[in-house]
């Protein structure tokens, strides 16, 4: 990567800085979403600014929907990656408060710093999406969000303390997602996924009151399932409820939908699921999933 978007325009890496009294810096007054595109438009961007611009109003920053045009903010994305030579591109889309004095600030941040970053997209193997991959129980538990829902801030020390651990376990080598409990016990998310489980034909995920993330590929895929006549239930549910669950799935903008087969405990015990092969219902809504990225192409 060697171009990048630097407050709406289009810059070598090396001629972007953020001062060192930005409070992106100083107090991890950052958020960001991240996207993957199909036929080179990012997915789901009206969602992803949503979510970005709430965050933003909750903690003053000045970057509102009312302010930007869907269709500059993708223009610009594309601007990046062409840029890049990318035709396809998973894409980080930040923005940093800005400076706003030395010392917790009473007012509003009036000029914030908008960020664009692309690469390629990692190549993802036909396998992944039917031989799955591990998922590894953590001792390391979700912390509480920043407010009464979780932003996607660049404030990831936690998300860092569970991969960590992750890797101390071992489970790195063969790909594993690391899944956290929030501070009650209760199934929160992985380190960079949302998790759900199936049982009896019914989905379940964790509610957000269990300090995840509101993912937007989670969100899309509840609708999808509604579509579909599958019954979705979010609530606090523990470890024992995936044991024993007919399929796991864990959601990402990137990787879409990808099963899980496997399930280890932080003893080291393990469990295979579905035997090792996606479930009917993981499959089904990857299909759906997929075709309405078909759309916008």
């Amino acid at each position: 990567m060697d171009i990048i978007g630097w407050n709406g325009k289009v810059v070598p890496v090396d001629q972007a800085a953020v001062s060192v009294m930005d409070h992106g810096f100083l107090y991890g007054m950052t958020l960001f979403e991240t996207m993957r595109t199909y036929g080179g438009r990012p997915f789901l961007l009206e969602r992803h600014m949503e979510r970005l611009t709430s965050a933003c109003n909750i903690l003053g920053i000045d970057y509102r929907m009312d302010t930007i045009q869907i269709e500059q903010v993708e223009r610009h994305i594309r601007e990046v990656m062409d840029a890049n030579g990318l035709k396809e591109a998973y894409v980080r889309y930040t923005v940093s408060a800005g400076e706003n004095g030395f010392g917790l600030p009473i007012g509003e941040y009036v000029r914030p710093n908008v960020l664009v970053l692309v690469k390629p997209l990692p190549a993802f193997l036909d396998e992944l999406y039917e031989q799955g991959k591990p998922l590894q129980l953590l001792h390391t538990r979700r912390n509480g969000p920043e407010a009464d829902v979780r932003f996607k801030s660049g404030q990831y020390m936690n998300n860092i303390v569970a991969k960590r651990e992750l890797v101390r376990l071992n489970s790195s080598a063969q790909g594993a997602e690391g899944l956290m409990l929030d501070q009650n016990g209760h199934i929160s998310e992985g380190i960079v996924s949302n998790v759900f489980f199936v049982q009896d034909g019914r989905l379940y995920t964790p509610d957000l009151s269990t300090g995840i993330l509101p993912g937007i590929t989670r969100q899309w895929v509840i609708e999808l399932a509604g579509q579909a006549n599958i019954d979705v239930e979010e609530g606090k549910y523990e470890w024992k409820r995936l044991w024993h669950a007919d399929e796991v799935f864990l959601t990402t903008s990137v990787q879409e939908l990808v099963p899980v087969t496997s399930l280890i405990d932080t003893e080291g015990q393990a469990k295979q699921l579905g035997g090792g092969q996606a479930g009917d219902c993981t499959r089904m809504l990857l299909s759906l999933y997929r075709a309405t990225t078909v759309r916008i192409i």
